[in-house]
């Protein structure tokens, strides 16, 4: 993405993630900023009841890291003139706020085509930019867990309730991915035939993409699956698929969707050797017959070795299988540091590095190399040099309060 200029006009994660892995990529992202708050994210005090330190904030780093900050007041009619200066010299406008908002302060599609015919103009929203609700605002927890199934399906039903979406930012950090697809084929798409499009992403069409087999399946069917509950025996025809406890209250997931040989080695590392010569497990028809009776011996075994025992013995099973983790483990999981899935930067209070998550996206094996994210109107000044702006006309925007 070098030589790729990206104006972005957004708060919270939900599309600033976007801009993010743009400028992973090599993308420059011009993050807009109000002059006097910033990016309300700032001032996030608590997430999830965690207190965040305001000079070491996860919910800026993250959807940030790579970017410059330039403070302007789009409400003024100099601030908007300094935003479509920014807009003649860039390849994407990016933004989520609301359509009164890009209407009221001029930064709607109409205002910044006016600008530049050229530019790819992307919107993030809760549920679409058509329909009914095309004016109404949402977040995450609303259009991403909460109304689109997601946490339902993710809500044991013997829960009694709903359960509370455990990570901050999911689905904004999954939506920001699909909008930096979208902008990728988009410039592709303009390089081949000279035509810039608009393209949308919603947090709602998010979830069902994300959820998109399971929905598909419950159209079709009109059955949805969902989570159980620890010790619920979930119904199976297979018993090498499923969430097993060690004797220690860890968990193993056995994933070998798929028996068919590997049975007689998966019932070796199970310590059951005895059943891949059972008439019951031993080839796949059978096991299916007998799933429930093989899986409750499965968690019997299971149940009697800790934690440590599985996750070393298994190892060389042939079947896949997997610790179950928190994200806390990942940061020290080896397999993720190999393949450099944490990145440090110089962190803003100029203490120890700050540990940020490298996009999904890895290109020639090679690590990738960010800057933190900036202070808010950080940049404002060079910015504003860059396009030929020189400190007389500064001072006077400054003065008039359109930018910081």
């Amino acid at each position: 993405m070098e030589g790729v200029r990206v104006l972005e006009v957004a708060q919270f994660t939900f599309v600033p993630a976007a801009g993010a892995i743009l400028a992973d990529w090599g993308a420059d992202v011009i993050k807009v900023e109000h002059p006097l708050r910033g990016d309300t994210q700032r001032g996030f005090v608590f997430m999830g009841g965690i207190e965040l330190d305001a000079d070491r904030h996860p919910l800026i780093e993250h959807p940030n890291r790579g970017k410059r900050s330039v403070g302007i007041d789009l409400s003024t009619p100099g601030g908007q003139h300094v935003l479509y200066e920014l807009a003649k010299s860039s390849d994407v406008f990016l933004t989520n706020y609301m359509p009164q908002a890009r209407q009221k302060n001029k930064f709607d599609l109409e205002h910044i085509r006016a600008a530049n015919p050229d530019i790819i103009y992307a919107r993030g929203s809760a549920y679409g930019d058509k329909g009914p609700e095309r004016m109404v605002g949402g977040f995450d927890g609303t259009a991403f867990w909460t109304r689109s199934g997601v946490g339902h399906a993710l809500t044991p039903e013997a829960l009694g309730g709903a359960l509370g979406q455990g990570i901050p930012a999911f689905g904004d950090s999954i939506g920001g991915m699909n909008i930096a697809g979208g902008i990728s084929a988009a410039l592709f798409h303009r390089e081949k035939t000279g035509q810039a499009v608009e393209l949308d992403v919603s947090l709602l069409s998010t979830a069902w993409w994300s959820a998109g087999a399971s929905v598909t399946q419950g159209m079709e069917t009109g059955e949805i699956m969902r989570s159980t509950m620890p010790d619920e025996v979930a119904p199976t025809v297979n018993p090498f698929l499923g969430n097993y406890l060690t004797s220690d209250g860890g968990t193993i997931n056995l994933c070998i969707v798929s028996p068919t040989g590997y049975i007689h080695d998966a019932f070796e590392h199970l310590d059951l050797p005895e059943l891949a010569s059972d008439p019951r497990f031993s080839d796949v028809l059978p096991l299916i017959e007998n799933a429930a009776e093989a899986a409750q011996l499965i968690a019997e075994s299971i149940a009697k070795k800790p934690f440590a025992y599985w996750r070393e013995r298994l190892k060389t099973m042939k079947g896949q299988w997997a610790p179950f983790q928190s994200l806390l483990d990942l940061a020290s999981d080896e397999q993720a540091i190999a393949n450099d899935m944490i990145v440090e930067v110089e962190a803003a209070d100029g203490g120890a590095p700050f540990k940020v998550v490298r996009g999904p996206v890895q290109f020639n094996h090679e690590p990738l190399e960010t800057t933190r994210a900036p202070q808010a109107s950080e940049h404002t000044e060079i910015v504003l040099m860059e396009l030929g702006m020189d400190w007389d006309q500064i001072e006077v925007l400054k003065n008039s309060g359109a930018i910081a």
